[in-house]
């Protein structure tokens, strides 16, 4: 991979001569690893795929990589570190959105184009207008997962157990809440945990009184898999739901049978795709030696629409760069034609799939916003 992974010094320097510079940001360490090394793998792929196409305007593509250790601290550090290079063209990201929410201010103060590939916060692109994202919004997910659990599961009590310390989760919940009950759903109870917790049976011990019909859970993987195997060991039968915080190898490793009959929301089907998805996913298991996940995907999405501005532009500059992600109508992606709204959000649907035995995802279905 064409990559340069950097920890150096707040003052360290680059000389990339005839280089185009892309700068990147992605938790490869730290809790949140499994997310930022699969969309920093999905990033560099599509660079190296670029290059081997010859590159942009006669130059190579370098992608300047930093670990975030997924700590907000750490990634607005970095953050600042990037902007100071004029080199740096523009900066993909592949943190969660509490590390994203650290960072937007600072590029969007050096007028840097910034784009989010995981998260998933509405507030992330509410910072500046050289703020864009390519994944999934909390906001829609929650709304998705909610139409999904009363129209195609029939569901009419839902128990929810957020983490209060995740912006992400409690976006979900916030919008799964409103939606579930616009039609005609029943919050028979919410409880709350913290990312890191090992132990949620108190919590899980209340909702079983409740006898809810099914158990929202949008967390992550490292907590989600854990929750759902002490909610079996209690008793607890009911089928499980989430979002995109789910979507790791990781999962099956944890939760095992646990999780099996449970939906989660995403960007990417595995089993259901275009020629060109096929191609992703054959190319990348060459690279990596395993298939992709929806992290990789809006990685590779997102370094695919940075490159598509800079064919367009007539100046390579950052400012040029900002003007054409956000004048074109439209960018070919592996899911397809992709816009972004007014606010910079990508318009792209959501993809329901169920987990079953061995940690095999099926196809449920694809609900437009």
């Amino acid at each position: 991979m064409v990559c340069a992974c950097e920890k150096g010094g707040q003052n360290q320097t680059f000389d990339f001569k005839d280089s185009i510079v892309i700068g990147e940001v992605s938790s490869m360490t730290g809790s949140e690893a499994t997310y930022g090394l699969s969309a920093h793998q999905g990033m560099a792929l599509a660079i190296e795929n670029a290059n081997q196409e010859g590159g942009i305007q006669g130059k190579k593509l370098k992608l300047l990589s930093f670990d975030s250790q997924g700590q907000p601290d750490e990634t607005a550090r970095v953050i600042s570190k990037l902007v100071y290079q004029p080199e740096v063209l523009a900066i993909l990201t592949g943190v969660v959105s509490s590390s994203a929410l650290a960072a937007t201010p600072i590029a969007q103060q050096y007028h840097v184009p910034f784009i989010a590939t995981i998260s998933t916060h509405p507030k992330v692109t509410s910072q500046g207008d050289f703020i864009f994202r390519v994944c999934l919004m909390d906001s829609l997910q929650g709304d998705v997962m909610a139409r999904f659990a009363v129209d195609h599961l029939k569901l009419k009590k839902a128990a929810i157990l957020q983490d209060h310390k995740s912006d992400y989760s409690m976006g979900l919940v916030e919008k799964f809440s409103v939606v579930f009950k616009s039609k005609g759903g029943e919050v028979v109870m919410t409880q709350t945990y913290g990312a890191g917790d090992i132990d949620f049976r108190s919590q899980l011990t209340a909702i079983r009184a409740k006898q809810p019909d099914f158990l929202y859970i949008p967390g992550y993987y490292t907590d989600v898999s854990l929750i759902a195997r002490q909610a079996r060991e209690l008793g607890i039968t009911v089928t499980l739901l989430g979002g995109d915080g789910w979507d790791s190898p990781k999962l099956k490793e944890i939760g095992g049978d646990a999780l099996v009959g449970s939906y989660f929301s995403t960007s990417y089907s595995p089993v259901a795709g275009t020629e060109q998805m096929k191609k992703f996913q054959s190319d990348y298991k060459t690279a990596y030696g395993s298939m992709p996940d929806g992290l990789a995907v809006t990685g590779y999405e997102g370094a695919e629409i940075l490159l598509s501005a800079l064919k367009q532009v007539k100046k390579i500059n950052r400012l040029e760069i900002k003007k054409i992600l956000g004048l074109s109508a439209s960018f070919k992606t592996l899911s397809g034609t992709l816009s972004f709204d007014s606010s910079r959000n990508a318009i792209r649907p959501v993809i329901v799939l169920q987990i079953q035995k061995g940690g095999n995802l099926k196809y449920q279905a694809t609900i437009n916003p």
